[in-house]
């Protein structure tokens, strides 16, 4: 019966898949004291993969994630995520930090540097080993693109798990955030010399000069546009970044990052922003999350690829609590306050799993290493709320002292 259905009901059957199975698991489940709704859109993106539901029934997934389908779904987890990319860029509020260099340079770069070092021991002893590496990759990037994706701190979903814990807008979480926004830009930064192609640099270095020169005069040209007409010239914009960074060869991610980092948070609306990246999460992240799930790969075993996961797990939340404990040890903070920090940002989720899908599109690293890093983020964003939350109680009183 189901032969004779046509490419745009399979699409529809499994956008029903997409958004239904999360939801049930959440609200039947309960979870959003440890895994809020999007956590549970990856872990379910991960379930209808082919190592889970591939493998149990291999010829409804077939039927179902068919290469048409996988397509369709593909481009809209490719704009989606380019949105979300992109209001990220646009958050970062660089000028507090600025304000507050010293503590923030401090904080974030040990923050970033330690879990990276951390990281990078543990792909250096994956290198040991078969499988792990990518076919296109040398072993500097695969070694510094695992560390990377062991410090990278997830803005957006710190942002939805600080608003949860009800410290967003008090002065611990605008501190976060400041640290958080700068590992944001260094992040992206090491993406775009991990994918330096040394024989295409000419056009990447095209790219960046053209990226320049038209975000000046961008800047020039928003500032006098009314409101309502800067969040559509701003998609255009996005595209045009996007098409740029992927055409000299340093992925449409990092494009959509530098559209938005040069866009000023006060040419919009808070309140609509919010409300953007509300509805992108909402409507079309669930998609991409999918997406994610159909790459992961079990191929070297289970077994190998949760025993990755967890050293690579140890690597990241470690490094970000000795990173943050020896900050707070040189800027004299309170007790407890250095364990609070670290926790929050080793939040992982959304901006790590984007930043290994880059390095798997590249084939910087093979499709069980992805598998390994992706079980790592899910893991350490679900551990940050029940973690945090007791501590909050025990300080109260750090929630509203301010640097």
């Amino acid at each position: 019966m189901h032969t004779t259905m046509s490419t745009t009901e399979i699409f529809l059957i499994a956008m029903m898949l997409i958004f239904t199975i999360p939801y049930l698991i959440w609200r039947v489940g309960k979870t959003e004291y440890y895994a809020p709704l999007v956590v549970v859109q990856i872990i379910t993106g991960i379930l209808l993969g082919p190592g889970i539901l591939g493998a149990a029934f291999p010829d409804y997934y077939a039927f179902v994630f068919n290469p048409a389908v996988i397509q369709s779904l593909n481009g809209i987890a490719w704009w989606a995520v380019m949105v979300f990319v992109w209001i990220a860029g646009i958050e970062l509020d660089l000028q507090k930090a600025w304000e507050h260099r010293r503590e923030s340079g401090i904080t974030a770069g040990l923050a970033l540097g330690t879990p990276l070092l951390f990281g990078c021991i543990a792909a250096a002893g994956m290198l040991m080993y078969d499988g792990w590496i990518g076919s296109k990759a040398m072993t500097w990037q695969f070694v510094v693109g695992v560390g990377m994706a062991c410090a990278v701190t997830a803005l957006p979903i710190l942002i939805l798990l600080m608003e949860k814990l009800e410290i967003l807008r008090q002065p611990i979480g605008q501190r976060i955030l400041r640290y958080a926004s700068i590992d944001d830009i260094a992040i992206w930064g090491v993406l775009a010399l991990i994918l330096m192609d040394w024989q295409r640099v000419g056009k990447q270095a095209g790219f960046l000069l053209t990226f320049a020169l038209m975000g000046y005069l961008f800047r020039k040209l928003m500032v006098r546009l009314p409101q309502r007409d800067r969040w559509y010239v701003g998609l255009i914009w996005l595209a045009v970044c996007g098409f740029g960074a992927d055409w000299s060869g340093l992925h449409f991610m990092v494009g959509a990052f530098l559209a938005g980092a040069i866009m000023n948070a006060d040419w919009f609306d808070q309140k609509q922003m919010d409300m953007l990246r509300h509805h992108v999460l909402l409507v079309a992240m669930p998609v991409f999350f999918l997406s994610t799930g159909l790459r992961t790969n079990w191929a070297l075993g289970g077994a190998a690829v949760f025993i990755a996961a967890g050293v690579l797990l140890f690597a990241s939340v470690s490094g970000k609590l000795l990173g943050a404990h020896v900050a707070g040890k040189i800027l004299k903070w309170q007790p407890g306050e250095a364990s609070l920090i670290g926790w929050l940002l080793q939040t992982k989720a959304l901006i790590m799993i984007i930043f290994v899908n880059v390095l798997l599109d590249k084939s910087l690293i093979t499709s069980e290493t992805f598998t390994a890093l992706l079980l790592m983020a899910v893991a350490s964003t679900m551990l940050t709320v029940p973690v945090v939350s007791p501590k909050l109680e025990r300080m109260k009183e750090i929630i509203f002292r301010s640097k």
